[in-house]
């Protein structure tokens, strides 16, 4: 259990609430066999992902000094438009919102996502009422979230160590580590276990887990 009482919750959504990660291989396999970079499998997706994407990119072949960013940002929001239609939330992930809600947590969403991608992606999968504010990138190229952080916790109203911000990949502790909140990682998203492990945030497996780390 914390030490610190938390008075609100920011989630992360890509891979934290939303079980995405098979839409964004299937969706960059599509990019890659295009130009015969061949196929990624979940197994290597999940130990090579990172933020910034650019750097994933690269390591994947692509040929960023040749090709245009922002057409590449288009094709792959094009192939995971697809894809994600039917990617549903994390297995419990409803339950525990309405747990938290119920017990009065507040909860917000900051997320790498373009915000009305967001909003579309929250509203058609019905959780969009569980949350008090949701900040998504103003594009499509899947940046830091430092900034959008420090923009929601300035209208929170509560003191930064008592914010918990649970999300499934590296760049989420480390906007924590800037933003001066705590942190709890979700194994099963965007980045493997072993690598969540190395970073010195906590990391559980199950989200009810949740439950019992915000003593609610």
């Amino acid at each position: 259990m914390a030490e610190t009482k938390i008075e609100h919750i920011v989630w992360d959504w890509n891979g934290t609430l939303l079980d995405d990660v098979d839409a964004c291989v299937e969706a960059i396999n599509c990019m890659m066999q295009r130009r015969g970079l061949g196929d990624l499998e979940r197994t290597r997706y999940v130990d090579i992902f990172e933020f910034p994407v650019k750097n994933y990119y690269r390591g994947l072949g692509f040929d960023l000094d040749n090709e245009d960013w922002d057409e590449m940002a288009l094709e792959f929001h094009e192939h995971y438009a697809r894809t994600a239609r039917t990617a549903g939330l994390r297995e419990g992930i409803r339950e525990l919102l309405e747990y938290l809600r119920d017990g009065g947590m507040p909860m917000s969403v900051l997320s790498a996502c373009e915000e009305n991608i967001l909003n579309r992606m929250m509203a058609e999968r019905c959780v969009d009422t569980f949350f008090s504010r949701v900040h998504g990138l103003s594009h499509l190229y899947a940046t830091s979230k430092v900034t959008l952080g420090q923009e929601l916790m300035a209208t929170l109203g509560v003191h930064a160590s008592s914010v918990l911000l649970i999300g499934d990949t590296l760049h989420d502790h480390e906007v924590a580590l800037e933003l001066g909140c705590r942190c709890l990682l979700v194994a099963g998203g965007h980045q493997s276990m072993g690598r969540l492990q190395g970073c010195g945030a906590d990391v559980i497996e199950e989200m009810g887990a949740v439950v019992s780390y915000v003593g609610q």
